[in-house]
């Protein structure tokens, strides 16, 4: 099983405080509206064997199912203009699966929405199927692309976007915000110190604190129909040890705001569509214990990231044991009124000028660059250090990695003065075998809707750009007659991705966000002119160039994945075969665990379906209670004989409070690929589980245990006066006794 030491609490602390904050901000009396349709789709992708894009661990494959993924589609019409935002549990987007999404649209519904008025972004988790990006270097720790992963979000995206689409009703839209603190920290609080001293000063913190949220109520009932939640923050409380497909911290944060509306509906079934999507995360951790020398117990070095020069030690943890109640309300809220105006713009980096102004009053014009990484990049973070002897904050080369990069791709005179002070370790935009390795045409999209502007940047914003980005739109907005009120929203890693957007300040120093800053140290420069441009334009009404199109990949595109050949359930099996059946008895706290002989997940990915339910018995029928997409459960696969292409799943379900003494049942449900062909379902179900659950509850110094046992449960209410040290035991003797007495 992956190590997570204290990660998961990690996810359970963020998602807890971000959807109870945000629930708390959903109701409101409403009026009259906009347009707007909700829709969720699954999008989940191949849970097993393929390698997770986002720590570019080529070790790190999918064993199963912790969290399903799912895209959540929002479209807004005012009668004469509609826009579609779109945040998909993914680690980013690209222009394939925006192109592939459109062409899927464009037979449905014609040029309603084009390249121009949908906004693809991407959570940012860590911990789904990569594959799908085409560029090479993009795709090249998944070992290529994965037609699987791919075709699964296109899937996913498209119903949901189509849900959307079919549930249009009158509605209207309120903003409001507050201050979430103890729940993200900066991971390269060196590289934020570079910037300006004057500048740090008008913010309270190295990251932004605020979360921002657009509610949509319904006009006929004022009933909730959804929520999107921006907040600045890494989905990376799942480690690099993690083999679980997982939307991680933001993703578990829109199940629990779902269910909190939608009370009785199982996770993705719910009727109001929450989201919690992606900003200006790029330095951004969730690990807010911050990191420590795991060999040492010491802290690491501030600018390197290491301990003793090894940056694989130096890693960042959650809260642990911090207190879960504490949250923000923020009640008050405002209407979001106006007409919805969107522009799109394709940009070619590499050949972007823009101009700044020197400390001494000189102006200088700069320019982009071709992508190139830089050695930093290659060590990692504090959330998931990297390999070799690679460390944070490198300004200076090495011989031997040199030689490598220049027998691969060397880079010329030009490019490294064009990088400085960036060493570089790849030079990506030099190779062009088989294909492009990173994008050099970025999309660049502003989406208004009444005074609010979300900005879709093509990466991670820093804490820093991203409040730059911010000011430029907004005072250009102002400046061409815009609202005075107007509320800038970073909408991070949307369309295509190029990696991380530092500042210049922040460039400088190096560390894992600076030589991930593949147009150079003036990329955020040339995106404020473009952003300003683009938001003049917006106001004015004024045309601009379409820009140049992104460059088209094969139609045959290059992977090293090989596909599930046959799978076999052995000479005296057959799948759905029960191999550990659950205990007889188990109480609250207590996880069942159960196995089955299965065939390869990668045969179907079971959207708007699961690989797994849990069943309790109320009559003659079955009530499923939960799913592959609940918290409770994992789906975990692992192979058992390789060569004869034999596997076994395991599904441990935790049972939490508020379970009802009953009799369960856990059904497993799959499809098995025949060795001449065809793939076939099948299912599998454990015995009946006869659950005890033991509650105790305290009057003064009174015990009282409730055990109910069977089809028809009878309740044994015990009182007795215990000291603390004779609690356990009491317990155990008491289950013991009353076990007996009704088996006799």
């Amino acid at each position: 099983m992956p190590v997570k030491k204290n990660r998961k609490m990690d996810v359970r602390w963020h998602s807890a405080l971000f959807s109870t904050l945000a629930l708390l901000s959903i109701f409101v009396s409403t009026e009259a509206a906009y347009k707007i349709g909700v829709g969720r789709g699954d999008c989940t992708g191949p849970s097993a064997e393929i390698v997770f894009m986002g720590y570019a661990k080529s070790g790190q494959k999918g064993c199963g199912i912790h969290l399903r993924q799912f895209s959540r589609a929002f479209i807004f019409d005012d009668g004469e203009n509609r826009v579609a935002y779109v945040t998909v549990d993914a680690c980013m987007m690209n222009h394939g699966v925006k192109k592939a999404v459109l062409k899927r649209l464009g037979e449905l519904y014609n040029n309603t929405y084009t390249t121009n008025n949908l906004i693809l972004s991407g959570t940012h988790t860590h911990g789904t199927p990569g594959g799908f990006l085409m560029d090479v270097m993009l795709d090249l720790p998944n070992f290529g692309f994965v037609e699987d992963t791919f075709d699964a979000l296109i899937d996913g995206i498209t119903k949901s976007i189509t849900r959307a689409h079919e549930s249009m009703v009158e509605a209207r839209i309120f903003i409001n915000s507050g201050e979430l603190l103890e729940a993200n920290i900066n991971r390269s609080p060196a590289s934020y110190l570079f910037n300006p001293e004057e500048e740090r000063a008008k913010y309270p913190y190295d990251v932004d604190k605020d979360l921002v949220q657009l509610k949509f109520l319904r006009s006929s009932d004022d009933a909730p129909i959804g929520a999107i939640n921006w907040f600045a923050v890494h989905p990376t409380s799942m480690n690099n040890t993690n083999c679980l497909v997982t939307s991680d911290n933001v993703g578990y944060a829109s199940i629990l705001l779902e269910k909190s509306v939608d009370t009785a509906a199982l996770p993705g079934q719910t009727s109001f569509v929450g989201a919690f999507a992606s900003t200006n995360l790029g330095d951004v951790s969730p690990n807010i214990q911050g990191p420590k020398c795991i060999n040492t117990g010491e802290d690491c070095d501030k600018n390197t990231s290491s301990c003793g020069g090894e940056n694989k030690y130096c890693i960042a943890f959650g809260p642990g044991d911090m207190n879960f109640s504490k949250v923000l309300n923020f009640s008050d809220s405002t209407e979001v009124t106006g007409s919805i105006k969107y522009i799109h713009q394709f940009v070619d980096m590499p050949k972007q000028t823009a101009t700044i102004q020197l400390e001494n009053g000189t102006k200088q014009e700069v320019k982009g660059c071709l992508p190139a990484m830089g050695y930093s990049f290659a060590a990692g973070t504090i959330d998931g250090p990297g390999e070799f002897d690679f460390t944070q904050g490198s300004t200076s080369s090495n011989p031997f990695w040199d030689l490598i990069r220049d027998f691969i791709f060397p880079p010329t005179p030009e490019d490294s003065a064009c990088h400085s002070p960036k060493p570089i370790l790849i030079m990506s935009g030099r190779i062009s075998l088989p294909y492009e390795w990173q994008p050099e045409v970025v999309a660049t999209q502003l989406f208004m809707i009444g005074n609010v502007i979300l900005a879709a940047v093509p990466g991670e914003f820093t804490t820093m750009s991203g409040r730059r980005l911010r000011d430029v739109i907004k005072q250009e907005v102002i400046d061409n007659g815009g609202p005075e009120d107007a509320r800038v929203i970073v909408a991070g890693l949307s369309n295509v991705y190029t990696n991380y957007i530092a500042t210049p300040e922040e460039y400088q120093l190096q560390r894992y966000e600076g030589a991930s800053t593949i147009f150079g140290p003036h990329t955020l420069t040339i995106y404020l002119h473009i952003y300003k441009e683009l938001a003049a334009a917006l106001i004015t009404g004024s045309t601009i160039p379409d820009g140049p199109s992104p460059p088209g990949f094969p139609d045959s595109l290059l992977s090293l994945v090989t596909p599930v050949l046959f799978d076999t359930a052995g000479w005296f099996n057959d799948y759905g075969d029960v191999t550990q059946q659950p205990p007889d008895s188990v109480k609250i706290g207590d996880t069942v665990t159960v196995k089955f002989i299965a065939g390869h997940p990668r045969n179907d990915v079971m959207h708007d379906k699961t690989f797994l339910t849990v069943e309790k018995l109320e009559g003659d029928d079955w009530k499923v209670i939960a799913t592959d997409a609940d918290w409770e459960t994992k789906f975990i696969w692992t192979r058992t004989v390789i060569f004869k292409g034999q596997s076994e799943v395991e599904i441990q379900w935790k049972i939490k409070d508020g379970v009802e003494p009953g009799n369960y049942s856990i059904r497993h449900f799959g499809n098995y690929k025949y060795l001449l062909g065809g793939i076939y379902p099948y299912e599998g179900r454990t015995k009946l589980l006869i659950e005890v659950l033991v509650q105790t509850v305290f009057f003064s110094e009174q015990y009282t245990l409730l055990l109910s046992f069977g089809k028809n449960p009878r309740t044994f209410s015990l009182n007795v006066s215990l000291s603390h040290s004779q609690r356990k035991q009491f317990i155990s003797e008491a289950i013991s006794i009353i076990s007996e007495k009704i088996a006799n």
